[in-house]
C-alpha cells in the first residue's frame, strides 16, 4: 500500500515498539490480545497456544519480540486497523485516501 507522505512507517525490526508505543495501541484496541498474532512462528514453537495467556502475558510477549505484533497497523487519529485480511485493508486504503 503507498502511503501519504505524512505517514510515518516505524520499522520494528530495527525499532522496536517501546512500553509507552504498545500501551497506546492496546488503549485504542481494547486489549493486548487484539493485537497478538497467533500465526507467529514463535507461537507454535513455543507452544504458546497450550498455555492460558493473561493480558500481562501478551504485552510482556508483544515487547519481547516483534512477530508477536499483528501486522501492518495503521493508527491515525482515532483510527487503528490492526492485520492484513482483504477487510481491513480496505478498510484501511478508504481512510488514507479520503
Amino acid at each position: 500500500m503507498n502511503l501519504p507522505e505524512n505517514v510515518i512507517e516505524i520499522d520494528i525490526k530495527t525499532q522496536p515498539l517501546t512500553t509507552l508505543q504498545l500501551e497506546l495501541l492496546k488503549a485504542n484496541s481494547g486489549s493486548y490480545e487484539a493485537l497478538f498474532s497467533k500465526r507467529a512462528q514463535l507461537y507454535s514453537q513455543r507452544k504458546l497456544k497450550e498455555k492460558n495467556l493473561t493480558e500481562s502475558d501478551y504485552k510482556k510477549l508483544l515487547l519481547e519480540h516483534y512477530t508477536f505484533l499483528k501486522r501492518p497497523i495503521l493508527f491515525c487519529e482515532t483510527n487503528l486497523f490492526i492485520g492484513n485480511t482483504a477487510n481491513v485493508i480496505a478498510k484501511a486504503k478508504a481512510f488514507l485516501h479520503e
